[in-house]
Parts: C-alpha cells; sequence; structure tokens
C-alpha cells in the first residue's frame, strides 16, 4: 500500500469530510481528512488505482487538490 498526503482546498465542515473519504472509499482507498491542515492522508494499492485518478474523484466532488 502506497501512503501520501494531499493539500486539499475548499474543505471546510464535516459534510466535506465525509464526502472526500466516502469518494476514497468507492475507489478502494483509504483517506483520513485533516480540516484544519487542508490535507488529506490516502493510503491506496497503486497496481489499482493511479493517483491522478484520486485527485480527479476529489476535484469531482468541488475541490481543489494542490
Amino acid at each position: 500500500m502506497k501512503q501520501i498526503t494531499l493539500h486539499v482546498e475548499g474543505m471546510s465542515c464535516n459534510h466535506c469530510v465525509n464526502a472526500i473519504e466516502g469518494t476514497l472509499k468507492k475507489l478502494g482507498a483509504v483517506g483520513k481528512v485533516d480540516l484544519a491542515g487542508k490535507a488529506v492522508s490516502i493510503s491506496y494499492d497503486e497496481s489499482k488505482l493511479s493517483l491522478d485518478a484520486i485527485k480527479e474523484a476529489i476535484e469531482d466532488q468541488g475541490y481543489d487538490v494542490a
């Protein structure tokens, strides 16, 4: 499992946390959102999921991935 941390702008509440964590779960990844730090720690299997796909899924929820 690969672990990364992405900087994500636009998160402000528990709805944001649930939206991002739920999206990652659907992709087969595990995510933990840090609202105060504007970061998402993600664990995923590189053989099944790409970093670009993860970023795109988060951006599709309306957030900006730096």
